[in-house]
């Protein structure tokens, strides 16, 4: 795992890449000492983790991570700082951990093996063939084959699959670039799979619509995807 620690203090960054250096799994790439060196070293770099701390020079953790979340493929984020009121923000935020200083090596290893389960490589690379999502804070996931479609819904994506659904921060275009043997995009906020399509229904007053397995709803295909959706379909 690659590792970018951030941090204005330089005897803070010091001491979190002293207690990683006894993990085998983690590499420290770079540092940085304020927060638009971070968004300029993960664009160069591309860690899958970067610990943060939110008071810093020029933007702080908190725009770090927000915008460090609209990348195409984001690191996950781990917060370190001495202020514990900022749990909350980070939650909304969706950080992948939050740490309060001084960090002990204990809650370090705690941590790290548990974002072991979600880094972005372990997620995003094609032979997992999982999508991990949370469910009353146990994490889960769920094969490919499995799901039925994805469908945009504001900041998050809804993930249909055969035995229910869950929300997953990972854009469409993340997924249809993992998987894109699997997801078929139909429309710009909707990709479905491939396996799962039944049948290409002519257009009625609404347009084209496909049918999936075990999915009551007819999908809307757009114009520009049909060309695509009818090659699928072998039309």
């Amino acid at each position: 795992m690659k590792i970018l620690i951030a941090d204005d203090e330089p005897l803070a960054r010091a001491r979190i890449k002293r207690l990683l250096a006894t993990n085998e799994l983690c590499t420290v790439v770079g540092e940085a000492s304020n927060g638009e060196q971070v968004i300029e070293l993960c664009k160069q770099l591309q860690p899958d983790l970067v610990m943060l701390d939110i008071n810093m020079p020029k933007q702080s953790g908190l725009e770090v991570a927000a915008e460090l979340k609209q990348f195409s493929i984001p690191p996950a984020v781990m917060f370190l700082t001495a202020h514990p009121e900022y749990a909350l923000t980070a939650f909304e935020l969706a950080v992948d951990g939050y740490l309060v200083k001084p960090v002990s090596e204990q809650a370090l290893t705690k941590a790290m093996a548990q974002l072991s389960k979600l880094n972005r490589t372990q997620v995003l690379t094609p032979e997992n063939n999982y999508i991990c999502y949370q469910l009353a804070g146990v994490l889960r996931r769920v094969h490919i084959d499995d799901v039925i479609c994805c469908i945009a819904e504001q900041k998050y994506t809804r993930v249909v699959f055969f035995e229910g659904e869950a929300l997953v921060e990972q854009s469409l275009k993340q997924l249809e670039q993992t998987y894109p043997l699997r997801l078929l995009r139909i429309h710009r906020n909707t990709l479905v799979n491939k396996q799962q399509i039944v049948s290409l229904n002519s257009p009625s007053s609404g347009g084209h619509t496909v049918t999936m397995k075990q999915f009551k709803e007819p999908l809307s295909v757009s114009r520009r995807e049909l060309k695509n959706v009818k090659a699928v379909m072998g039309k």
